[in-house]
């Protein structure tokens, strides 16, 4: 059977833009578009040309992609025409293969926020669909507020895409521009869209998850007919998001009836490249990826409970939707008090250590693992702390260096300019081969600023480790979390600390005590302790 190709639209770049807290450099722009293009997403729209100075510099730098490079902008101003008009002219001069330009099809925005007639905004949407075709461009129409006109209107929302359509646009994009429509409703209306004479081929869908129904939303227009679905990666976007194309895509291409009903730019092998995509945007947006993300999450694949491990170990399918590797992500048995035996033993395994079924040691690691869970530690995302852990109770931890000693001081005082500055300066002592080795650092940057107690200990106790220096030079914390897990005058401070080396190993170490310093030493040891023991295996 031949499949229907389905267009994938990626706004993140313009809308994922609008999210609050985030700004795009030119640079990351570029990153961006290079990601999406390998991924092979069929336009990726660039920006507003002429509304920022990044967009406008991006436009001007836009990298080489297979992908359909897409200028956005709004139709023609009233009183003057398309060709005079500078806004429009600004987002022309992009000089991009496709232009989606927006334009207002609810009765309601087109009198009340522009203050014109209702024919003379239908004219406008003609004549600027009519002048991007002229120059030799694909033109895509963006009908903003369609859901909430249709319902309104719907002669005239209708008019207002047939318009469009006969002033020759390639796309018909229906925009539920405030997220409120429901899925169901999309599937009716854009049902009755199609009906109405606009042909399926040509329309588009934008959704935004104000009810959490983005992702349903857009496959109830594509079921319907519709064969454009615009998003974002990671679901960003104006308030609560778009559409998320890390939940879109493999649903499209992994889930039945579409997966055998349709088919879009992403191949198999470019999809087992999304989960490294979403971790790529979070990176650049400086934030941590959620770990409940669909598809891409570093818990979509997580089997916590010991009945759920022990299914899993006899056949991934009974509480895995999906092979994780299709999407580039990894199944994780993590360690907790409601572990069994069997997520144990998977995960003693892949740390590379070998237990009978039947060895004692097995219920001691449980016992103990539970009896830390209750002071307040977490071996869920502490990995590298468990497997520390476990090789204690077995008796297979080494020693490499022992502390002797540690201590922490934070001071404020003025500085040259007398101004009040922190300054915090750590002192650890260890014994290595016998002999004691005192180092002392402080948590200044190369900027003056103060980086803290825990910084200043991690500089301190990397410092100089002797004969294991060499093993440990490439390790940085990339992540700090701090979770109070008791309250008043009783509280434990739990910390995680999340590691890196030079070869992308990522690690995640777990501390608790009273006293935070001491929860992030522990931490820290464990996370030296864990690079050791592998630079040693």
């Amino acid at each position: 059977m031949t499949k229907t190709r389905l267009s994938l639209y990626d706004t993140t770049l313009r809308d994922g833009q609008q999210t609050q807290g985030v700004q795009f450099s030119t640079h990351e722009k570029q990153l961006i578009a290079a990601t999406l293009d390998r991924l092979g997403i069929d336009y990726i729209e660039g920006g507003w040309p002429g509304a920022n100075p990044t967009d406008s510099a991006f436009f001007d730098a836009a990298p080489k992609t297979r992908a359909t490079m897409t200028a956005f902008g709004m139709t023609k101003r009233s009183g003057r025409s398309a060709e005079n008009d500078d806004v429009l002219a600004a987002v022309m001069n992009a000089n991009t293969a496709a232009v989606c330009l927006v334009g207002k099809t609810h009765d309601f925005h087109v009198e009340t926020a522009l203050g014109i007639s209702l024919d003379e905004n239908t004219a406008n949407i003609a004549a600027s669909i009519s002048h991007v075709v002229g120059q030799g461009r694909e033109a895509l129409f963006d009908a903003e507020h369609f859901f909430d006109g249709y319902k309104a209107n719907p002669d005239y929302t209708l008019g207002c895409l047939q318009a469009a359509l006969e002033a020759g646009a390639r796309w018909i994009v229906l925009c539920d521009t405030n997220g409120g429509t429901l899925p169901h409703e999309i599937f009716e209306i854009t049902k009755a869209v199609i009906a109405a004479g606009i042909p399926g081929e040509r329309l588009g869908i934008h959704t935004h998850n104000d009810t959490e129904n983005a992702v349903a939303g857009a496959l109830a227009a594509v079921d319907a007919g519709a064969r454009q679905i615009q998003g974002t990666l990671n679901g960003l976007g104006e308030r609560c998001g778009n559409a998320n194309l890390t939940a879109l895509i493999p649903t499209l291409l992994l889930k039945e009836p579409y997966a055998s009903q349709y088919e879009t730019g992403v191949t198999p092998e470019a999809l087992k490249g999304l989960t490294l995509a979403s971790r790529q945007l979070d990176d650049i947006l400086n934030r941590v990826p959620l770990k409940q993300a669909a598809y891409v999450g570093a818990s979509a694949f997580a089997h916590k409970a010991g009945l759920h491990a022990s299914a899993i170990l006899k056949d991934p399918s009974t509480y895995e939707h999906i092979d994780p590797g299709a999407v580039g992500n990894a199944r994780i048995i993590p360690m907790s008090n409601q572990a069994g035996q069997s997520n144990l033993r998977r995960r003693l395994a892949e740390a590379g250590i070998e237990v009978a079924d039947n060895d004692p040691a097995l219920a001691r690691i449980l016992e103990e693992i539970k009896a830390r869970e209750d002071r307040g530690y977490t071996y869920d995302s502490a990995q590298a702390s468990f497997e520390l852990l476990a090789r204690e109770v077995l008796g297979q931890m080494p020693e490499f260096f022992e502390v002797k000693r540690y201590k922490v001081t934070v001071e404020r005082r003025k500085n040259k300019y007398n101004k009040m500055i922190s300054l915090s300066e750590a002192v650890v002592v260890v014994k290595i081969d016998g002999e004691k080795k005192l180092s002392v650092s402080e948590s200044m940057d190369e900027a003056g600023s103060d980086r803290g107690p825990v910084n200043a200990l991690a500089k301190a106790l990397a410092k100089d480790l002797g004969r294991y220096q060499a093993a440990i030079d490439d390790v940085r914390l990339v992540d700090f979390k701090v979770r109070i897990t008791q309250g008043g005058t009783e509280a434990v401070t739990r910390v995680i600390i999340d590691s890196e080396d030079g070869e992308g190993r990522r690690w995640s170490t777990v501390g608790v005590s009273a006293n935070i310093v001491d929860a992030s030493f522990e931490a820290l040891l464990d996370a030296i302790n864990w690079k050791l023991l592998r630079a040693q295996r």
